[in-house]
């Protein structure tokens, strides 16, 4: 069989799953949600050790199909979790952007024997490598845009839509400062920087800070910002934002969600990561209809400090974090985004009453806020194809004791 021939009956397979009508039921429930409706919670799956299934072999021999082909692979096998995730009834194919990074080559120094792990050689070794980074700018490759944009059309665009994300190359992990700071300049240095050389610090964040905002109202002039665009770790639907849709470019950012977080900065006091992060953060958000914050790190004590953000709505209560005290703080004027340790609920064995203790004790302490639980991060499910579906089960069975 042929690469085309693959793809298309990958995409009617996944047509079919994203016109199930149970998608409409979630997009419901996700925008009550995310508006602050009180509803049972909700179980987004974002990982589920996808290279351990049967299901991940890719057989394309063209390394952009093989791509697709996995793009399809993977929401197959997610859709059949029936968690409350919505899949859409189109294809997103990122625009290649003539400028992304800082002017360094990331150089990784990977693993051979710790799955994931790496180690970076930081670019920003002198005060005066400061000098050497690129301003960014915003500017698409319409050409080799076009050019992906027919290839992939030309194969399945009679099936499903193909939808080019014009966005900005810097939003998500490249757009919140913290992360692209840690590659340039290393953890470790630049908690050292906030005593022994603050001011270039402040240099360095405000040049990041200001770049990344100029692409995006560069990317807002051009009319590339579209209702794909949104990214808020989970479902981007709420009543005070337009739906998600394709190919719907030339909106403004406050039509939208933007996202960050501050995974470098988990072992900085609040003081410091509002002086030397959220300050250069907050320009950037407020351009933003709604705001979700937070990834892996421990917001238990930073969570006073977020609600400066005027948009927020999404705060992240991570594996490390004190559930009760962070519920107790958000109560139910944000979403709690609860993320269970991925270790603990599937990774090692499958403990149906570790499972059940944990997420007892953690989902009563939430019993009065607006919470979804959030499965990310799952590196292994010690190749068990069922492991993620039956947690799903356990979940909701909990969910209905607590909340039925």
């Amino acid at each position: 069989m042929n690469d085309k021939l693959i793809l298309r009956e990958l995409a009617k397979r996944y047509m079919d799953a994203a016109q199930d009508p149970v998608q409409t039921i979630r997009r419901n429930d996700w925008r009550k949600h995310n508006s602050l409706q009180q509803s049972l919670p909700l179980i987004y799956i974002r990982a589920f050790a996808w290279g351990e299934m049967p299901e991940a072999k890719c057989i394309c021999s063209d390394p952009f199909y093989r791509e697709y082909e996995n793009y399809l692979r993977y929401r197959l096998f997610w859709y059949d979790l029936q968690d409350d995730s919505v899949f859409e009834p189109w294809i997103t194919l990122p625009a290649i952007h003539k400028c992304y990074g800082w002017g360094f080559a990331v150089d990784r120094k990977i693993s051979e024997t710790t799955r994931g792990s790496f180690k970076v050689d930081y670019a920003l070794k002198e005060p005066e490598d400061i000098n050497k980074l690129r301003k960014p700018y915003h500017e698409i490759d319409e050409e080799r845009t076009s050019a992906n944009y027919d290839k992939l059309a030309d194969a399945i665009g009679d099936i499903i839509p193909v939808s080019i994300d014009r966005s900005p190359a810097y939003k998500m992990w490249s757009g919140d400062i913290s992360t692209d700071l840690g590659y340039l300049r290393g953890i470790e240095n630049f908690m050292l920087d906030m005593v022994t050389e603050p001011e270039w610090l402040h240099q360095l964040s405000k040049f990041m800070s200001d770049g990344i905002l100029e692409t995006h109202i560069q990317a807002e002039k051009a009319g590339d910002w579209g209702l794909d665009s949104d990214q808020n770790q989970s479902m981007a639907y709420a009543e005070e934002l337009p739906d998600p849709q394709p190919n719907s470019n030339g909106i403004q950012q406050k039509q939208l969600w933007g996202y960050m977080a501050a995974q470098e900065f988990a072992c900085v006091s609040p003081a410091m990561h509002e002086e030397f992060l959220l300050k250069y953060q907050l320009p950037i958000l407020n351009r933003f209809g709604l705001v979700a914050y937070g990834c892996c790190e421990d917001l238990t004590n930073k969570i006073e400090m977020l609600k400066q953000i005027p948009n927020l709505r999404r705060i992240a209560v991570s594996p490390f974090a004190n559930v009760s005290k962070c519920a107790e703080q958000i109560e139910k004027n944000y979403v709690l985004s609860y993320r269970p340790s991925p270790s603990d609920m599937v990774g090692y064995g499958f403990d149906e009453n570790r499972i059940t203790d944990i997420l007892m004790r953690d989902l009563s302490a939430c019993r009065n806020s607006v919470v979804d639980i959030t499965l990310k991060d799952v590196e292994t499910v010690q190749y068990d194809q069922n492991r993620v579906k039956n947690w799903i089960i356990i979940t909701r069975n909990i969910i209905e004791k607590i909340w039925g």
